[in-house]
């Protein structure tokens, strides 16, 4: 039931402009799914969804893209909230909007890259510590990559 249910829940947010838990809820009560506040959140957590702007100061879910081995790979949306990259001796420095470094941090944690030992994130700054000098320069080069392709 619950593998049915995140399934679901994946399936409305890409599929959907979901920008609150109270609409995820009423789409999955919809569906004959009957979940509480408490359980949405949870599959919210543990899916690792996202909340980026869909202008005029609204927010919705997104999904962040997993990485499929062969590079980086994130959603347009995580990419275009992104303003600036710098490296520093094995650190990345990523500036974002307001409000969703989170969300960026999510998207760079879940691609479980090994030259990546973990992030910190504010509310528009992203810390993302790397093995060493070179892997920072990596990370830094394919994040400004990334949004030279958007």
């Amino acid at each position: 039931m619950k593998k049915e249910r995140q399934d679901k829940l994946l399936d409305l947010i890409a599929h959907y402009e979901i920008n609150t838990q109270d609409e995820l809820i009423a789409r999955l009560r919809e569906q004959g799914f009957h979940v509480t506040q408490a359980t949405v959140s949870r599959d919210i957590r543990e899916l690792k969804i996202a909340k980026m702007t869909a202008g005029k100061g609204a927010y919705r879910y997104v999904l962040p893209r997993q990485d499929d081995g062969g590079g980086m790979t994130f959603s347009k949306a995580l990419i275009e909230s992104i303003v600036s990259v710098e490296a520093a001796q094995n650190l990345v420095v990523l500036k974002t909007y307001p409000g969703l470094a989170s969300a960026v941090a999510a998207g760079i944690d879940r691609m479980n890259q090994q030259q990546i030992l973990g992030c910190v994130a504010g509310d528009d700054t992203i810390l993302v510590v790397t093995r060493d000098l070179e892997s920072a320069g990596e990370l830094s080069g394919q994040m400004h990559h990334l949004l030279k392709e958007v």
